[in-house]
């Protein structure tokens, strides 16, 4: 076994979920991240948890038979949420034989599907858990590069000093906790602004997101106004969408299209009302994570980036008081802040073509 597949176990049972005694944690996985699987339960059985392996989150072999032979009438499946409910910690790892698996199902089926699951994912989200990666080989060959290579990438942006990520990126926490309003700009495409006011920004350094990488938080729900060109390709439900353009006005959706897939971005911006709202707004800062995978775990995280997703915002990045866009999805689309462009909080420039102002070469 590479020795990096039992020191990123280790990160995550350590530093991301941080388990302890007594703990019962769930471990979802694929079965070719069946050695990763093997070295958490290794360092589980270190600190004395409890591990149980299920195959729902990625089983998308099995999800895609039951949902091209449904009737796209779904209950909540009351033993799934009752795992959940008694789990204590949640280790979600991304893994696939297939990426497309699941491009063929029915947009609206998955739509109702998804629906019906929402208290399950925020039964999940209340409790600890950590979304990682184990590099398998196809995924390696979605960001089209040789399996080794893809090794060397993940476990590069996996393995790293996290306390120093998290003092870094704390200067832009501090920034944008201190703002109201964010205005993004790149190029002619993409002029958008928004309320941030009273909603805490949000540090990731690899606790629920392995790697982490950003600075997030969520605009106020009825804030967001102007266009954004979503220049990076969105992966969803096993289909790449290119070219998406939103329009908001008083916070909504109101206009969108895509060069490719248009029917695929219909679908998740009609789930509800909820998904026609921005849920997050993420400023990437993993410069390790240098080239585009698409694989949103990693790709949102990438410097020179901003993210902004439609659907559901986190609990903790909305203030008391404000409004929280609530949505059966969480769809996060990029735009590419390398060149021709800024991040101004309350009028002052924080960051010019991918530098922030407390990084050598900033030019305000």
């Amino acid at each position: 076994m590479d020795p990096r597949i039992r020191e990123h176990a280790e990160v995550v049972v350590n530093h991301s979920i941080g388990a302890e005694a007594g703990d019962d944690v769930v471990i979802d996985a694929h079965p070719v991240a069946d050695d990763f699987v093997v070295a958490l339960h290794e360092s589980l059985a270190d600190v004395g948890a409890n591990p149980l392996v299920v195959r729902q989150r990625t089983g998308k072999r099995f999800r895609r038979a039951y949902l091209r032979n449904h009737g796209g009438e779904f209950e909540l499946p009351d033993h799934e949420l009752a795992l959940f409910e008694a789990m204590d910690c949640y280790v979600a790892v991304r893994a696939d034989a297939n990426v497309s698996e699941e491009s063929d199902i029915d947009g609206d089926v998955q739509t109702a599907y998804d629906r019906v699951r929402q208290p399950l994912l925020e039964e999940r989200l209340g409790k600890t858990w950590c979304l990682t990666q184990y590099p398998a080989a196809a995924n390696a060959q979605l960001a089209e590069t040789s399996t080794e290579a893809y090794e060397n990438f993940v476990y590069d942006a996996v393995l790293k000093d996290w306390d120093a990520v998290r003092e870094h990126q704390a200067q832009l926490a501090t920034l944008l906790d201190d703002a109201d309003e964010v205005r993004i700009v790149s190029g002619e495409t993409t002029d958008v602004t928004m309320s941030v006011a009273g909603n805490p920004a949000l540090n990731d350094y690899g606790e629920a997101n392995l790697p982490g990488g950003e600075v997030f938080t969520a605009p106020v729900a009825d804030s967001v106004e102007g266009e954004v060109l979503f220049d990076k390709p969105v992966y969803q439900r096993g289909r790449e969408i290119t070219g998406a353009r939103l329009v908001f006005e008083d916070g909504e959706a109101i206009e969108w299209s895509a060069e490719k897939n248009e029917a695929v971005l219909d679908d998740i911006l009609t789930t509800d009302e909820g998904a026609r709202r921005l849920g997050e707004l993420g400023i990437g800062m993993n410069r390790d994570i240098d080239r585009f995978t698409y694989n949103m775990l990693f790709d949102e995280k990438m410097g020179d980036t901003v993210h902004l997703a439609v659907g559901r915002a986190y609990a903790d990045t909305v203030g008391e008081g404000n409004e929280r866009n609530d949505s059966a999805v969480h769809v996060d689309m990029i735009v590419d802040m390398s060149e021709d462009s800024f991040i101004e909080l309350d009028g002052e420039v924080v960051q010019r073509d991918g530098t922030f102002r407390f990084e050598d070469g900033f030019d305000g």
